[in-house]
């Protein structure tokens, strides 16, 4: 194996070289998650320049996150084999030329195609961030402090991208919010090289091509499911999507656990941090993307805010994010069981759930301190436990590990999305007067689109909404307050001990309290 002069096995400190590359590697994890809701305002341009059908629309919207997830797994096994910090380059430039393209699409269906490569730019870049992180931080002190750093950007950026295409569009022409990719690829490109490791496995065999599409058609199906039924229902065609892809899911354990060298090793899930650690990372990002169904259209919808006003309000909540990963970074190294500080983590997200649960339908401090709650808590927990899965997989695959972690946040965010805004919508459902307009029955946007025609609709509606969004963040307090529980359990024992690395036949070494 390949890497810097640091040794796995001896956790030597990294210097500052190492955090200066820490620096560049957080350039392509951030604009990858800006990507995931940087069209938010650009659409509506985008829409009166290109003309795209409705389907084309959704398109451009869905078709980065399907692509995204669907490859996780089997590029960051791919970066074992070939190197994590070339695939990175790889991506980078695949990521850097897809920007450009889809800055000067001349149409929907040019557009379309650049964002899928960038969903696969963006796969890349993700498991190699973190498994170079892995290799250049083998002190646990310090590769602790730089998950915490990594933890914070992936959550900030999601909130920057809408208001940064709110900005930008305001002031230049739709394609700009994909041309401020460039430079930081460029400056990726230039040091990368210089300051970043290299990093492979060279005993990972080779490649199971088969697994690919088996990976594929696991996740696309269940994600493309899980994104549609908050917003058009439990049709059975989402239903049928999600049982196919968990067919598929079936085949590809079965895959991974008979071929010779496969993508996802079964050698991972020896160790006991990395499994509970998975586990706990869906249910964080289920809590946490999850919340945000309601709180965007919240903002907009029932206090009246425009697009880019709601986008600005909403980056109150990501203010105190920063210092939450430190924070559960020093509580660990002083001494704090880190068992008890995830516990913590969802005891503070499910607390945020409990005061959402409160707000009325003009409570704007209350929901955006319950945000900034709920968000606090998901990055302690995230921190933690991205630390616990990276120190328990043997450095050699790192890449498989993080692309399984990231994959299961992928599904996370989707089924949070799913089960929440399904609770929301069969309550607000219930709520709406039964003498309203049947377009009011179905979504708060669908009721004020005909409110006007209909006195006191509005009114009745923006209540309805609010009485499922108190729904829903009761089941969403139940659920955290059960995570909190099964982490205390779970991870009570669970400690990580470094190893440099794993031969093919040699199983995991477990010490008598953990890892």
């Amino acid at each position: 194996m390949t890497t810097n002069p640091m040794s796995p096995s001896t956790g030597t400190r990294a210097g500052r070289r190492d955090w200066t590359a820490l620096g560049v590697l957080m350039l392509p994890l951030l604009l990858v998650s800006m990507d995931v809701s940087v069209l938010y305002f650009a659409i509506p341009a985008i829409s009166a320049d290109l003309e795209p059908s409705g389907t084309q629309q959704l398109w451009i919207f869905d078709i980065y996150g399907f692509v995204l997830a669907g490859l996780l797994m089997t590029m960051g096994s791919l970066g074992d084999r070939i190197g994590h910090r070339r695939l990175l380059l790889i991506g980078a430039t695949a990521f850097g030329a897809a920007s450009l393209m889809a800055a000067y699409s001349n149409s929907a269906g040019v557009l379309i195609a650049a964002r899928a490569v960038l969903g696969i730019g963006g796969a890349t870049l993700m498991p190699a961030t973190m498994a170079l992180l892995r290799t250049m931080f083998t002190d646990p002190a310090q590769r602790a402090k730089a998950i915490g750093v990594w933890s914070g950007v992936m959550t900030a950026g999601v909130a920057l991208g809408s208001v940064m295409s709110g900005v930008l569009v305001e002031h230049f022409w739709w394609g700009s919010v994909f041309l401020v990719n460039l430079p930081a690829m460029a400056l990726l490109l230039l040091l990368g090289p210089l300051l970043l490791p290299e990093s492979r496995n060279p005993a990972a065999g080779r490649f199971d091509w088969p697994s690919v599409p088996l990976s594929m058609a696991a996740v696309l199906p269940v994600v493309y499911g899980l994104k549609e039924i908050p917003s058009e229902g439990w049709n059975v065609l989402y239903v049928v999507s999600i049982t196919v892809g968990l067919l598929f899911a079936g085949l590809f354990v079965h895959r991974q656990r008979t071929a010779a060298a496969p993508i996802i090793s079964p050698a991972l899930f020896r160790g006991r941090g990395f499994a509970p650690s998975v586990v706990l990372n869906l249910v964080c990002m289920f809590g946490v993307l999850g919340s945000s169904y309601f709180t965007t259209q919240y903002l907009q919808s029932v206090l009246g805010m425009g697009a880019l006003e709601a986008a600005l309000w909403a980056l109150l909540p990501s203010v105190p994010i920063g210092a939450a990963g430190p924070l559960a970074t020093q509580l660990v190294q002083r001494g704090v069981n880190r068992a008890y500080v995830v516990t913590g983590g969802f005891a503070v997200s499910a607390s945020g759930f409990a005061l959402l649960s409160l707000a009325g339908t003009d409570s704007l401090w209350l929901v955006l301190t319950a945000c900034a709650v709920i968000a606090v808590g998901g990055v302690t927990v995230m921190s933690q436990i991205m630390d616990l899965a990276m120190g328990s997989a043997p450095v050699e695959r790192a890449g498989s590990a993080s692309s399984l972690l990231e994959t299961g946040a992928e599904f996370g965010g989707a089924l949070g999305m799913a089960v929440l805004g399904s609770i929301g919508t069969a309550v607000y459902r219930h709520e709406i007067p039964a003498s309203a307009p049947d377009a009011a029955h179905e979504t708060l946007g669908g009721a004020l689109a005909v409110a006007d025609r209909v006195p006191g609709l509005a009114t009745a509606a923006r209540e309805a909404f609010t009485s499922g969004m108190q729904g829903a963040a009761v089941a969403g307090a139940v659920l955290l307050a059960g995570a909190a529980v099964l982490a205390a359990v779970a991870l009570r024992r669970v400690e990580v001990r470094e190893r440099a690395c794993e031969t093919p036949d040699e199983p995991s070494q477990l010490s008598p309290s953990g890892v």
